[in-house]
């Protein structure tokens, strides 16, 4: 099969998205990379969409899917605010994108863990898997990248983790997943959420932590020719 075929493939996210809770709030992480078959479309894309002022979507499987749903929900969303007039709650956002990923099942092909904190319930994480289920969980793993990840998290995980330790474990667990599954890559993003509102943490790859058997990073030849003053050629 001619590999430049897969170029008019679907965008898709080989990917891996975590969320987590911890004692007062949840941590969402995931990596950046979007690929079209063989083909990285994108290395440094966002994966983690805002519905809300206090609620964030992660997002996997097929780019064009999960956008749409996200788009949707979020429409939804600011209307059910103003009719309220006070904040939706993380279980209304999770809600309404259960109900659209179940009644188009048979046309969607995404994966979504939905993560947020509202005055009722504090910090919650819902999983929305590939079908429309929704799971309340914890912490929730999701993309190619969680199969890696299951045993890290039964050893890792524990209840009342504090904001630092939540977040050292999700990029910490998305590095892993990097470094072991080829559809995963790129930098990771992490979004914190709690009753003092949103902070985004950004971790360039050259400073994720290097795992059994990978490579040290080295200077490439893109490196080389952005170099401000490059070493002058001697031609005998």
């Amino acid at each position: 099969m001619d590999p430049m075929a897969d170029l008019n493939a679907p965008h898709s996210m080989g990917t891996t998205i975590i969320g987590v809770t911890y004692n007062g709030g949840v941590v969402l992480g995931a990596d950046s990379r979007t690929s079209t078959g063989f083909y990285v479309a994108n290395r440094a894309s966002d994966k983690i969409t805002e519905l809300t002022d206090n609620v964030y979507v992660c997002r996997s499987g097929s780019a064009a899917d999960s956008q749409i749903v996200s788009d949707y929900v979020r429409y939804f969303l600011h209307q059910h605010t103003i009719q309220l007039g006070q904040p939706a709650t993380v279980k209304v956002a999770a809600n309404l994108i259960r109900l659209l990923s179940y009644n188009n099942k048979n046309m969607l092909q995404t994966g979504l863990i939905v993560g947020g904190w509202d005055k009722y319930e504090g910090g919650k994480i819902y999983g929305v898997p590939l079908g429309g289920t929704l799971i309340e969980q914890p912490f929730a793993i999701g993309g190619s990248g969680s199969s890696y990840l299951y045993g890290f998290f039964d050893q890792a995980w524990k209840e009342g983790m504090t904001r630092d330790e939540a977040e050292k474990l999700v990029v910490k667990a998305v590095s892993l997943a990097i470094a072991r599954d080829g559809a995963s890559g790129g930098v990771v993003r992490t979004v914190t959420i709690n009753s003092e509102g949103v902070t985004r943490n950004f971790y360039p790859g050259d400073q994720l932590p290097i795992w059994h058997e990978e490579l040290e990073p080295h200077n490439s030849l893109l490196d080389i020719l952005n170099s401000s003053s490059p070493e002058p050629m001697n031609i005998q």
